[in-house]
């Protein structure tokens, strides 16, 4: 079983949307014109090996690229194969904690999902404060991204350090950190091990392209602390798991970085 911790099914409008010029550099892909069916979806998840991908709403700044209920219809049609995450709306606090708890309790979505370079706020922001809050009291985890943004936006409030001082102020959060944190990938390997509910995820690199520290983390006393992650459709998982047999993971590091970590961290059975 592979469990694909971070990825999209994105809608049009998100696809199309100029800020992600800068990623069709890298991936020569062209500006799409149709909506991407799920079954396409799906298909990529079968030609990877994957049983089961996270797919996460995205809500920035006075536009809604792809809503909660958008997700909910995507998870609808995947037979069981999508999970939803959820995104809200930060500068509006109470509306936020609201839809944080429709989210789980009536959309069944197994964690929340804020991208601190969309709102260019550091996760430290009073403003992310009353989400953590509402997560806590749903018993979902806090998913965001940590280390450079893709996008020409700012970075440094990608910082993992940022995080420490969020799992101090609130103990009962579980955190996971996508994107590995790199260029900061030590300071995520600090923050993970020293809270005991933090994570980090590894989406947006290929196996080839982490980190000698993440790997030697993985192998060692971070077994517990690493998820897979793809961040599709940027990178098919497939081909973010080319090369995984070279990262020298014994069978049980193994299993808990492609399901066992991400299975027990959003309580998917």
């Amino acid at each position: 079983m592979i469990i694909d911790a971070w990825a999209q099914h994105p809608t049009l409008r998100q696809m199309r949307d100029p800020m992600f010029d800068s990623l069709r550099r890298w991936t020569k892909a062209p500006v799409p014109t149709t909506e991407l069916p799920v079954a396409a979806t799906l298909a990529a998840l079968e030609a990877g090996g994957i049983t089961r991908a996270l797919i996460s709403a995205w809500v920035a700044p006075r536009n809604v690229m792809i809503s909660n209920d958008e997700v909910f219809g995507f998870v609808s049609q995947s037979g069981g194969r999508l999970v939803g995450v959820g995104s809200v709306d930060i500068s509006r606090p109470m509306a936020a904690m609201r839809e944080v708890r429709r989210c789980v309790q009536e959309l069944g979505f197994k964690g929340i999902r804020l991208l601190p370079w969309l709102w260019e706020l550091p996760p430290t922001d009073r403003r992310f404060y009353p989400v953590y809050a509402a997560c806590c009291e749903m018993g979902v985890p806090f998913c965001t991204q940590i280390g450079h943004a893709g996008p020409l936006m700012p970075s440094e409030v990608g910082r993992p350090i940022y995080l420490d001082q969020v799992a101090i102020d609130f103990p009962e959060l579980t955190i996971v950190g996508g994107h590995i944190g790199y260029p900061w990938t030590d300071e995520a390997i600090a923050v993970a091990t020293k809270h005991e509910r933090f994570y980090i995820d590894t989406s947006a690199y290929t196996v080839k392209r982490y980190p000698a520290a993440l790997v030697e983390f993985m192998r060692g006393h971070g077994r517990h602390k690493v998820l897979f992650g793809s961040n599709y459709p940027m990178i098919l998982p497939g081909k973010a798991l080319e090369g995984l047999d070279t990262l020298g993971l014994d069978d049980e590091a193994r299993a808990l970085f492609l399901a066992g970590n991400a299975a027990r961290v959003y309580s998917l059975g």
